[in-house]
């Protein structure tokens, strides 16, 4: 217990119990200031770790294992396939396969009421699969078919709002760099993540594309068939010829992992030796594009992996002054079991994704969460949660005002078009996927199957 007088009035607090709690505050108010997140981690770190130590909670020997924790890091096999996933999506979208596959689907469905919107959805959940970056695929597909969408007369608010969700489906949708960073932090295998979510990608995928098909017939005037006259024809093989090979790319990246052939790290190499190959035969492959390709992985990877050690330093300074034990503590006691747990952490988890992105959550509040989550649903429960995870954060870049994918939107969106048409377009997509959201919580099978199948 320590004593300090202030103002005539003697102050008692014991270190043991407040630097943890003050470790956590401090944080929140670092990440609020904007600056950038691996550094406020470590800063943190540094001086909270000087505090304990001075205050004599933490053992200086303690801190002297976070060199080894790096090199834990630097050793992780699995997190090879993080850069190796983000040069694949990058390669495609880089060589105007995706530009090409809309295009040819824009082409094929134009006809159908809904036709462009249906499109979209389809494209961004092949793009979704190949990038698993929130902010490329919204990014791409606003570039790409928002401006040709508009020109077809549909709806303002439709046309984003499907651009939008379908842009967050990389969330959820394998092989993702999300299921692979969650894989790593809740110690499971990423390739059952991956089977996983293989259902409620699809069930995601499948209600937007309803969606899109129910509301364009109830609401022609929202989503009208193309002019046949403006449209060209197109050829069975052409078509073939333009989805068969990045299809086949995803399908042959998640069967080598699913049927046990490559880890998803020697998976992920594989489908960026792949994307480079169709782009080489696309035409799009150059020393300009590698470049900037290169670019673009390295940037991501280097900003990852400054997050991940960051937050290593945290979380082992914050076991350090018993932050741990005490959320642990905390969510052990909750009322309600195992409902209240998923309650508390999935709403902690979604209002998290208003502020910051996807990378600090899983470095951040997973590890925190995982203590309790293993006593109170069981270590076989841990793929489930992940998917969950996966699946509510999805919903929180869409949810406005502070959806991150409705800022990427709105940052290549015509002037013409208004941030509340935006958020207006969101929302029915947004109680569509808290429905799946729901249905995936209440019924934990829709995710269990295909892991426990290929278990057996």
């Amino acid at each position: 217990m320590i004593e300090i007088e202030l103002l005539d009035h003697v102050i008692s607090f014991d270190p043991a119990t407040t630097l943890g709690p003050g470790m956590f505050v401090a944080l929140v108010f670092a990440l609020l200031s904007g600056y950038p997140v691996a550094f406020c981690l470590g800063g943190i770190a540094v001086i909270f770790a000087l505090l304990g130590m001075a205050l004599g909670v933490i053992d200086p020997l303690f801190v002297t294992a976070l060199p080894q924790r790096i090199l834990g890091i630097m050793a992780n096999f699995t997190l090879l396939a993080i850069p190796a996933f983000v040069f694949m999506g990058a390669m495609l979208e880089t060589s105007g396969i995706a530009e090409r596959l809309l295009e040819s689907m824009g082409r094929l469905l134009g006809k159908l009421r809904g036709g462009l919107a249906l499109a979209v959805v389809l494209v961004g959940s092949l793009l979704a699969a190949t990038t698993g970056v929130v902010a490329a695929t919204v990014t791409t597909m606003g570039l790409i078919s928002l401006p040709a969408m508009l020109r077809a007369g549909y709806d303002r608010s439709l046309a984003t709002g499907v651009i939008a969700a379908s842009g967050t489906l990389g969330q959820i949708i394998p092989p993702s760099i999300v299921l692979v960073v969650l894989g790593d932090q809740l110690g499971v295998s990423v390739g059952d993540l991956f089977l996983g979510s293989l259902i409620p990608g699809v069930l995601m995928a499948g209600a937007f594309a309803t969606y899109v098909l129910v509301i364009s017939h109830l609401k022609p005037h929202l989503a009208p068939q193309l002019n046949p006259a403006e449209l060209i024809p197109m050829q069975p093989g052409q078509l073939l010829r333009v989805i068969i090979p990045p299809l086949g790319l995803i399908l042959l990246v998640l069967g080598s992992i699913f049927f046990g052939i490559a880890t998803p790290t020697e998976a992920g190499v594989l489908g960026a030796t792949g994307a480079m190959a169709l782009a080489a035969l696309n035409g799009g492959f150059s020393r300009s594009s590698l470049s900037k390709v290169c670019d673009e992985t390295l940037r991501t990877t280097a900003m990852v992996m400054a997050i991940l050690l960051g937050s290593t330093a945290f979380s082992l300074v914050f076991r350090g002054v018993g932050g741990d034990q005490l959320i642990a503590d905390l969510l052990l006691n909750l009322p309600g079991g195992k409902v209240g747990f998923m309650a508390v952490s999935m709403l902690t988890i979604f209002g998290l994704g208003f502020f910051i992105d996807f990378f600090e959550i899983a470095f951040i509040a997973v590890p925190l969460l995982l203590p309790a989550a293993r006593e109170i649903l069981g270590p076989e429960a841990l793929i489930w949660l992940g998917v969950v995870i996966g699946a509510n954060l999805q919903t929180s870049f869409l949810t406005p005002p502070f959806g991150f994918a409705l800022f990427y939107l709105r940052g290549v969106a015509p002037k013409t078009i208004t941030t509340q048409e935006i958020y207006k377009g969101a929302l029915p997509f947004v109680g569509l996927q808290i429905a799946v959201l729901v249905l995936i919580i209440a019924a934990p099978p829709l995710v269990d199957w295909l892991p426990n199948l290929a278990a057996s």
